[in-house]
């Protein structure tokens, strides 16, 4: 069986991967190797003192890929392969470990390799721990134990039940806060990296016996689903619908499911209807919430400082996170789209539309913003509140603009046909570097968005740049759908009306 699977049809040619190398080598020689040259060149952007110094950065970095390797793991991990080649292996009497195990080494060293040439990459151009002899072997001892913590991980969140999952969570962070706080409270007895690292790898190898054994009680009828949603998700991809793939790991709503309809049969104000569809989606509205506050902190930050060292970079990445957590927190962007894109039955009239499907959103960010960017603002050693009024109109455009960035994004179809013509320069065909921004258009438009908000001279001048360009983006996104400004003033009639 597995000879005739690697004898397949359509399966990777000699040529096809010769192709593939060059395509990579050629990017690393244009855009890699210049950028790795000036980072090294450029003064270390995180200086460390000492290793003890280095053990809380080190143990946050842990506890974050360990948890974004457990997420990763839940929607699409290492187990997951062909539909067809797992229909077969299922059909059989053979064990889930026999055609299951070799797989998930084999990625799971993939996996390790990677993260462990990513990590001393970014060590050696980020800070100066490998610069001194004296740190540079327990900073590579702690990326070889971090490398395989995260491969396992990735594992175990994909074969383990979601407690086992919280639990492992839990366990990394109250280990990650006790070597923080241990090196802080003892410097010199605390061992340096030495101990992260062994913490590391102890807890890898425990992990991986663990998971490994778990395979032979993996749920395969959930794994079939996972694999026959990554093909799906694959052939949209790879047609140029990135939007579609990612709407099919969306979560499906539960529970609360007569909570939209009052006693009388009549159905609940625009407010409630987005707070009920929000609670029907617990996990992404949480992640959503904390994507709102921590971007409105880091934006109301950046747009304090606005001519610091690293404002630009935090006002960018806080609106970034604001125009993710405005998508996440509902569902009723997407019930917009299908408004003006599908035939009502029943025909229109005036009103309703705007306030019906975006009233949650728009308030759920605002006040998102608004806490974050208030606790941000009372923090001590924070420069808000030399000058409130201007970083109020700052924080207001940056929302404005991500608003109208994700309204540019959720009005997204089908991949124009137009965008496949060639663009002859003489740096080469361009067209698809098009296909590649139409696909992260909202990004985008909020990266170049706040780049010339930092740059506007005034406060005043930068809201009303914001709001141009939330305009832009809005009759942007109507185009898209084949309407006019005109078609959010309609309602569809519903029966009975």
């Amino acid at each position: 069986m597995r000879r005739r699977y690697a004898r397949r049809g359509g399966r990777a040619t000699v040529r096809g991967r010769a192709y593939t190398l060059y395509l990579v080598s050629l990017f690393a020689l244009i855009y890699l190797v210049p950028l790795a040259h000036a980072a090294s060149t450029a003064p270390t952007l995180v200086a460390v003192g000492s290793p003890s110094a280095a053990v809380p950065l080190l143990s946050a970095v842990a506890a974050s890929l360990c948890w974004t390797a457990q997420l990763t793991g839940r929607y699409w991990g290492p187990l997951v392969t062909q539909p067809f080649l797992l229909h077969v292996f299922r059909s059989t009497d053979l064990p889930p470990t026999a055609y299951l195990g070799a797989t998930a080494r084999r990625r799971l060293a993939w996996a390790g390799t990677a993260t462990l040439l990513t990590l001393a990459a970014t060590a050696s151009l980020t800070t100066d721990l490998l610069d001194r002899s004296a740190t540079a072997a327990p900073t590579l001892a702690v990326a070889v134990g971090l490398a395989a913590l995260v491969a396992v991980a990735w594992l175990w969140g994909q074969i383990r039940a979601t407690a086992d999952n919280l639990v492992l969570a839990a366990a990394v962070g109250g280990a990650a806060a006790v070597l923080a706080a241990t090196s802080r409270t003892a410097p010199g007895q605390a061992g340096g990296l030495w101990p992260v690292a062994a913490v590391l790898s102890t807890t890898g190898a425990l992990l991986g016996r663990v998971a490994f054994r778990s395979l032979r009680t993996i749920d395969l009828p959930g794994l079939a689903r996972d694999a026959a949603r990554f093909s799906q998700a694959q052939a949209y991809a790879w047609t140029g619908t990135l939007h579609h793939a990612l709407d099919l790991y969306r979560p499906e709503p539960r529970g609360l499911t007569t909570a939209l309809i009052r006693p009388d049969g009549r159905l609940r104000g625009h407010l409630a209807q987005g707070v009920v569809r929000a609670l029907r989606t617990p996990g992404r509205t949480s992640a959503a919430t904390a994507l709102l506050l921590c971007g409105g902190a880091a934006l109301t930050l950046g747009a304090a400082e606005r001519h610091g060292g690293h404002a630009l970079a935090l006002w960018t990445a806080g609106t970034v996170g604001v125009y993710l957590g405005s998508g996440w927190i509902s569902e009723t962007w997407r019930g917009l789209r299908d408004e003006l894109t599908l035939a009502p039955l029943f025909g229109r009239r005036w009103g309703g539309m705007p306030a019906r499907t975006l009233t949650w959103p728009v308030l759920a960010v605002t006040l998102g913003v608004a806490v974050g960017g208030g606790l941000a603002s009372v923090a001590p050693g924070t420069d808000v509140r030399d000058d409130p009024g201007a970083t109020a109109l700052l924080v207001a455009g940056s929302v404005v603009l991500a608003l109208g960035a994700r309204f540019l994004r959720e009005m997204k179809l089908h991949l124009p046909l137009a965008l496949l013509l060639p663009i002859v320069t003489p740096l080469g065909d361009l067209s698809g570097l098009r296909v590649v921004v139409w696909q992260f258009d909202g990004l985008v438009t909020v990266v170049i968005g706040v780049a010339v908000l930092h740059a506007v001279p005034s406060a005043p001048l930068a809201l009303a740049s914001a709001v141009v360009s939330a305009t832009c983006c809005l009759l942007a996104g109507l185009h898209r759908t084949g309407r006019s400004y005109r078609h959010l003033l309609y309602q569809d009639r519903g029966p009975g009306r």
